[in-house]
């Protein structure tokens, strides 16, 4: 009954006691039985006794907050209290945290039931879900394929209907990437409208963000008025966004950059261009007005800025003394040598870099509503590789340069909505980013609602459901 049902149902029918929350939980874990050991999405996942009998104390206290008995799992890069918490490594296969992070603490006092984990890489790095305490997650379309990453697991959970909602991060397209694979919507907002969880430093590093995932852009605003909020504590908060005023909109005369692969700066595999044209005529057919114009930016300056912030955030994370840096996997430690080995000046020119293009690309969105590009530039390769090494001919010179046309919205810290834009012809998945001004992530959500309404391309289910 309650698989692929959207949260905004199964809340209205929890709110006004014409489902019981056990009776949702018990569905829940059920379909979770049967379908996660396929996909291995979900995991740390917490005993049925303890989870039916928090269930059923929902029940009888009523309706405590908009989430009010919906399971949840949380990203495994969030502390839970009482739940292993391992970020992907063997480091902290046994790490049990006695307190929440603030995520996994605003989900509960909104009455969601925190049922366990979703499955992601190593600390989060690197776009292909796999790791030595869980193993690998599988693609619902193709299981001999990735399905994305880091927020893989939670994207698989919503694509075969084992969640709702899913929270996901996102660096360098950790919820973009997998939401386009799963064929699932992630969105990724203006940086500062989630405050990250408060740690050593609070003012430099501002590429990484949460974010929410779903199988609907309506969805996805239930959980994001859940997570927005204002921390007098942070810098850089955003004030006076309301991601919940999501209006009915109309595409006519909607003004769209389509940047495709950037003049040909990101190689793409083939197949992935057309498909994504194909779902933007069906906005350009509801009047929306599509312009190709010349990417405002070189492509390759983006990346080089964008590769020494983001390894001199990672290796302020993880290059402190308790890191078994020797450990790692191989991608970790080449972001921690190459962090270690730059300089302050090497850091202050790649942001002058970054501020040039915040400037560039805001004089761009004052005469578009949005740009247009894909979600990755492979279709999902095979889950024995860590990472594609060449795309159509092209040498990556990078674990991740595969994933350059994430770039330029997180080096920008801009929103973006990932959206289904169909299939390949062999069944495969792939998405489009919707790429707006910083504050307007309502705007996008609007978008995106509309879009979904013409393309319905989540109804494609995975072949999963027909075992």
């Amino acid at each position: 009954m309650f698989p692929y049902r959207s949260a905004s149902s199964v809340l209205f029918d929890l709110h006004r006691g014409r489902v019981h929350a056990a009776t949702l939980m018990e569905e829940t874990l059920e379909h979770i039985e049967n379908v996660n050991p396929i996909v291995n999405a979900i995991v740390g996942l917490r005993d049925r006794t303890s989870l039916i009998a928090e269930a059923r104390h929902a029940d009888k206290s009523g309706p405590q907050g908009a989430l009010h008995g919906l399971p949840v799992a949380v990203k495994d890069l969030v502390n839970v209290a009482g739940v292993t918490s391992t970020q992907g490594s063997s480091l902290f296969r046994d790490f049990v945290p006695d307190h929440d992070d603030v995520l996994a603490a605003r989900l509960r006092a909104a009455g969601a039931i925190l049922i366990g984990k979703t499955n992601t890489p190593e600390f989060g790095l690197g776009s292909h879900t796999f790791n030595s305490v869980y193993g690998v997650t599988r693609n619902p379309y193709n299981l001999e394929l990735s399905c994305g990453g880091s927020s893989g697991g939670a994207a698989v959970a919503l694509a075969t209907g084992m969640l709702s909602l899913a929270d996901g991060s996102d660096m360098m397209g950790s919820l973009r990437n997998p939401a386009g694979w799963n064929n699932v919507y992630g969105f990724r907002p203006s940086w500062g409208l989630i405050p990250n969880q408060p740690k050593a430093d609070s003012f430099l590093h501002q590429l990484s963000t949460l974010g929410a995932m779903a199988r609907s852009p309506q969805d996805i605003a239930i959980l994001l008025k859940e997570l927005v909020y204002s921390d007098p504590y942070q810098p850089h908060c955003l004030h006076d966004v309301n991601v919940t005023l999501i209006d009915d909109i109309s595409l006519d005369g909607l003004r769209l950059a389509w940047l495709g692969n950037w003049n040909e700066a990101f190689p793409m595999e083939e197949g992935i261009l057309s498909v994504c044209e194909h779902s933007i005529s069906v906005l350009q057919e509801a009047g929306a007005i599509i312009e190709t114009p010349v990417p405002p930016f070189d492509a390759e300056r983006l990346f080089q800025s964008w590769i020494t912030l983001r390894s001199w955030q990672i290796v302020a994370d993880l290059g402190s003394p308790e890191i078994k840096v020797g450990a790692l996997k191989d991608t970790a430690i080449w972001e921690i040598e190459k962090g270690r080995a730059l300089s302050a000046l090497d850091v202050h020119y790649a942001s002058c870099v970054r501020s040039e293009w915040f400037r560039t690309v805001s004089m761009m969105l004052d005469t578009y509503d949005a740009f247009l590009l894909p979600t990755a530039q492979v279709w999902p390769f095979s889950t024995d590789i860590e990472y594609p090494v060449e795309i159509a001919g092209v040498a990556m010179d990078t674990y991740h340069r595969w994933m350059h046309v994430m770039v330029p919205a997180s080096l920008a810290g801009l929103p973006v909505l990932a959206m289904p834009a169909g299939f390949s012809r062999a069944g495969l998945p792939i998405g489009l980013q919707l790429i707006g001004r910083r504050g307007f992530d309502a705007r996008l959500l609007s978008i995106g609602v509309a879009y979904d309404a013409i393309t319905g391309w989540v109804t494609t289910r995975p072949p999963l459901q027909n075992r």
